[in-house]
């Protein structure tokens, strides 16, 4: 059998960002140590006339521990609630001045105040109301063996221990309650931008089946009529047409049943032609007509339809940005054809300046963020590259560089 070792304990505010922050709790302790320890000696051997001996053992078990509870704050108890109680015994064998507080002079009063705080910062409710409990016990049962009789200060631990416990463990849930809030922001940050990437991959799927769907058609429809279109056919090349249909068909088939894996009840519109290339024109214009001040450069090059579609919805995206973030900002749109690195590609940039008037906020609030989103996954799926953000101006910038040849556009 293997065993599990624990984790160490971590000291108190261990895990804040500041590093005096996380040696706070160690200088107080610190600073608590060496201030209470010759003090209780000298109060508990002067004042009280206990002997020098037991002062000095008291003394020790009821500050050194402090420097526990940085770490391991119930263990600290433990020690310091036993010497407290032991003193306050260890007392009614002298006879001190009425006026000197008992059971529990100032300074283990100062200590244990320091105690309840650090346990009020680490452990959970039960605990901490059983060590409130154990303390108001304590004083209670102490004060029938009171040597002056009965008095309020008697009951000042118990109360000072109360509120102080109280408070540090309502600001330790506080905190966790923040920690906790901060962690499911980012798991919702996380799980809202896959799901982001997974809708558009769906989107551009479901779009990318009527650009192959067409292509599978003619296929299907070129090998069906082959023995009628060309003449003097062998029966084997025939057999070999048909055989190409008939792949097709159920090709087209499996893709179809794919399709309908993808649709949802809000997608609409599958069935109709995808937008390509030429089709950039008319969204330009429509967006001019919404009021946009926007220049257009076309390109009339014979590209790709996957090519084409993704050109036109990096344009129909880029747009769409530039209407929510920045209307009537003026945007030149170009498309052009460019040869580098012995390969044809298709640069498509849209770039928008500043809009005349900033507005006071976006016309959109809490974008979803499919635009970018969805660019970088079209440019992925053919091998492009590109580049999006701020200009030094104020306005923004899209690039986009899809290639027209190579082994996947032959």
């Amino acid at each position: 059998m293997t065993s599990v070792e624990e984790e160490p304990p971590r000291a108190l505010l261990a895990g804040a960002s500041r590093r005096w922050v996380r040696l706070l709790p160690w200088g107080v302790a610190f600073v608590l140590c060496v201030a209470l320890l010759p003090t209780t000696i000298q109060v508990l051997s002067v004042d009280y006339g206990l002997n020098g001996g037991i002062a000095s053992a008291l003394a020790v078990a009821q500050a050194a521990p402090l420097l526990l509870a940085v770490v391991r704050p119930l263990q600290a108890w433990y020690v310091i609630f036993v010497a407290d109680v032991a003193g306050a015994l260890a007392l009614l064998t002298v006879d001190f001045e009425q006026r000197l507080l008992w059971p529990f002079p100032p300074m283990e009063i100062v200590g244990y105040i320091g105690l309840c705080l650090a346990l009020g910062l680490r452990e959970p409710r039960r605990t901490l109301l059983l060590v409130w409990l154990a303390t108001a016990g304590a004083n209670v049962g102490l004060g029938f063996v009171a040597p002056n009789g009965t008095s309020a200060k008697e009951v000042l631990l118990t109360i000072l221990s109360g509120v102080t416990l109280l408070l540090a463990g309502a600001l330790r849930e506080r905190h966790e309650v923040q920690r906790r809030l901060a962690e499911q922001e980012t798991i919702s940050e996380a799980e809202r931008d896959r799901r982001t990437l997974l809708e558009e991959r769906a989107r551009i799927a479901r779009e990318l089946h009527d650009v192959v769907a067409h292509h599978m058609s003619v296929i299907t429809v070129q090998a069906d009529t082959a023995e009628y279109r060309l003449d003097g056919l062998p029966p084997d090349v025939r057999e070999e047409f048909t055989s190409i249909a008939a792949t097709a068909r159920e090709s087209l088939g499996e893709m179809r049943r794919l399709l309908g894996v993808l649709r949802n009840e809000e997608a609409h519109g599958e069935l109709a032609p995808q937008p390509g290339l030429t089709r950039i024109g008319q969204l330009v214009e429509a967006t001019v007509r919404a009021g946009m001040r926007v220049e257009f450069t076309p390109c009339d090059a014979d590209v790709p339809e996957a090519v084409g579609l993704s050109a036109y919805r990096i344009v129909q995206e880029a747009l769409a940005n530039v209407v929510r973030h920045a209307p009537g900002a003026p945007t030149q749109v170009s498309v052009s054809e460019s040869v580098a690195e012995g390969r044809a590609w298709l640069t498509v940039l849209v770039v928008n300046g500043t809009p005349p008037e900033p507005p006071a906020a976006p016309l959109e609030e809490g974008g979803t963020g499919h635009g970018l989103v969805g660019m970088r996954e079209r440019v992925r799926l053919v091998g492009g590259s590109l580049d999006a953000g701020p200009l030094p101006d104020g306005g923004f910038r899209v690039a986009a560089q899809l290639p027209l040849t190579g082994e996947d556009f032959t």
